[in-house]
């Protein structure tokens, strides 16, 4: 039998064979996969995208679920309570970003050309330029393991944060307690964006912050944004090659951030006395520039590299294996701490690999 490699099914392009590959298209078909998975114990890992995992070269012992299910219902559309959409878990999320730009849905516009699935997205609470899908989520449809039963939640029971969620807390290796079905988005009708929040994509709009923009320019720009930091994928472009941003911006108290020096980009993190700061600052200021590890002397022989446009990403130059990846990571958050004293901590799921 022909064994799938998850090195297939992954933007990073690492990872080794499935011990059983599945692929399911409808809810019935999700349901059934994860029922007979846990009826026989076996360990199981849900890809969507593949665009936010790291995979151990060895492989992944169980079995490899593959939500492929597609398309989207409008359920109600007014001038006043703008538009309900129940996307499914296999929705290209990218595609849905577009045609709700395209059919005046306003709010999802900053989010454009982030690769993967949309029933990734309330896992981690996905984000970029200012807006995160907690702003439009109404709620997520799951089917809950432990209880082998539907379980729906709704915003606030999500308990959405910077990178995270109820559904992420509760996931262990790849392997949730929750397996996302539906993700119903809320959103107001109009061409106009939500209000642009992010600072450099405000200045290329020529907005000020926390006005709107069409949305069709937002979308165009971000897009472009994307693109120039390699974060779109494109086949011919090895620096698309990654899990996307490998650490996440930590999250440290006021008084510890006063100690970095003056010109690190420092937040406001929305609680009080914390601050947030940007990872790839913090990288490039511990001496890991752009195109880090493209020497063949460097840890990962040069199969693998930071990005040469962006020092956020991991990328794999053409044969990097998955522990080529979390060597130059390795080097790099050690090179962290040892520089500003801030351990940064990873964004994609580590499977079969650690730091």
């Amino acid at each position: 039998m022909t064994q799938t490699l998850l090195s297939d099914l992954t933007t990073a392009a690492v990872g080794g064979p499935a011990g059983k590959y599945v692929e399911a298209r409808t809810e019935a078909e999700i349901i059934d996969a994860v029922r007979s998975a846990d009826a026989v114990g076996e360990k199981l890992l849900i890809i969507g995208g593949g665009s936010n995992l790291l995979i151990s070269d060895d492989g992944y012992p169980g079995t490899v679920l593959k939500i492929a299910s597609e398309g989207f219902t409008v359920d109600s559309e007014d001038s006043c309570g703008g538009v309900s959409v129940v996307v499914q878990a296999g929705h290209n999320w990218d595609a849905l970003v577009e045609y709700s730009v395209l059919h005046a849905w306003s709010g999802l516009e900053a989010l454009s050309g982030i690769p993967g699935a949309t029933g990734a997205t309330p896992v981690q609470n996905v984000g970029a330029y200012g807006a995160d899908v907690s702003q439009t989520i109404a709620a997520v449809r799951t089917w809950d393991r432990q209880r082998n039963a539907v379980q729906t939640f709704t915003n606030s029971e999500l308990k959405f944060g910077y990178r995270d969620s109820i559904l992420k807390q509760t996931t262990v290796e790849g392997s949730p307690r929750y397996v996302v079905l539906t993700v119903e988005f809320q959103l107001p009708l109009g061409r106009m964006s939500a209000p642009i929040r992010y600072g450099e994509l405000a200045r290329v709009l020529g907005v000020e912050a926390g006005k709107r923009a069409y949305s069709n320019d937002v979308r165009r720009e971000v897009l472009r944004l994307r693109a120039s930091k390699g974060m779109v994928l494109d086949a011919a472009d090895r620096d698309t090659y990654s899990t996307g941003s490998f650490f996440t911006n930590p999250i440290i108290p006021a008084e510890r951030a006063a100690g970095l020096p003056e010109n690190a980009p420092k937040y406001p993190a929305g609680e009080d006395g914390l601050v947030k700061l940007s990872a790839a600052w913090l990288i490039d200021h511990a001496g890991f520039g752009k195109g880090f590890g493209l020497d063949e002397s460097s840890v990962s022989g040069g199969r693998a590299s930071l990005s040469t446009k962006h020092t956020l990403a991991i990328t794999n130059r053409g044969s990097a294996s998955a522990s080529d990846m979390v060597a130059i990571a390795r080097e790099v958050r050690a090179g962290v701490v040892n520089r500003f004293g801030i351990e940064l901590h990873p964004e994609p799921l580590l499977i079969g690999v650690s730091l």
